[in-house]
């Protein structure tokens, strides 16, 4: 299926039968793609009585449950819901799915300490002079997918300073994808500066933006501007397991 639609004042074509998956799928009993040390991702059948929901354990239909943390197992898709008292829900904030989207890629700076940042500097040299968008995706250098399978857990992987959330707040960005665990840093006594900043909480909460983290992003996907669709699961949650495609834009 092909469609067309304006951006920038321009007219741009997708099609949606090319979609690229930045998702990163979940294997059963995997130790990994995981972080701040969430169980497994597990896969199990239902049990009860002499019924064994498998088919391979002679059951006629396959009938499993799934135990998943959202924050921790993969890519996913999280609403202001991650750190208020009140009962936000990524189901409830998240009320369109089509956007566009614009993927850059950045060195992380390295601090003294060994922390590595994404700074306010690093986005304006990516961000300053091109058309504002909806949704900004971040990728990270180094860049293979090891990514894939990687336990962030007590690893202090890269962050982002308060300084670089603010740029994007000024950019007019409400829905931040990144293949980080998190935007802020993995250790920070509970201050969540980032995503309280993000979020505009707790004086101006902004609860139609969201962020999805744990992506990948291969190579082989440019830095350019990417007609985008958010897939989440239909559930009263702060945050959803999702799915992130991207379609080519073109003239």
């Amino acid at each position: 299926m092909l469609i067309s639609f304006v951006f920038d004042g321009l007219l741009f074509k997708s099609d949606l039968s090319a979609g690229k998956d930045i998702s990163i799928p979940l294997i059963s009993d995997a130790v990994a793609p995981k972080c701040f040390y969430a169980p497994d991702f597990k896969i199990e059948p239902v049990v009860a009585g002499n019924f064994i929901g498998s088919v391979e354990a002679g059951s006629p239909v396959n009938f499993k449950n799934i135990f998943i943390n959202p924050h921790g197992n993969g890519t996913h898709t999280e609403c202001v819901g991650h750190i208020t008292k009140e009962p936000f829900t990524i189901h409830e904030c998240l009320k369109e799915f089509h956007y566009v989207a614009r993927l850059v890629t950045l060195i992380p700076e390295v601090l003294p300490n060994g922390d590595q940042i994404i700074t306010e500097q690093l986005l304006i040299e990516k961000l300053e002079n091109v058309p504002n968008t909806d949704v900004i995706i971040i990728r990270t250098l180094p860049n293979d997918d090891g990514k894939m399978v990687a336990d962030y857990s007590g690893k202090n992987p890269p962050y982002f300073t308060l300084e670089a959330i603010h740029y994007l707040h000024k950019k007019g960005v409400n829905h931040l994808i990144t293949d980080l665990p998190s935007i802020d840093r993995e250790e920070d006594g509970g201050r969540l500066d980032g995503h309280k900043t993000f979020w505009g909480y707790p004086d101006h909460i902004k609860n139609n933006k969201t962020i999805t983290e744990m992506v990948y992003v291969p190579d082989g996907i440019l830095d350019d501007v990417y007609f985008c669709n958010i897939q989440i699961v239909s559930i009263m949650s702060d945050a959803s397991p999702s799915k992130i495609m991207l379609y080519e834009m073109n003239r």
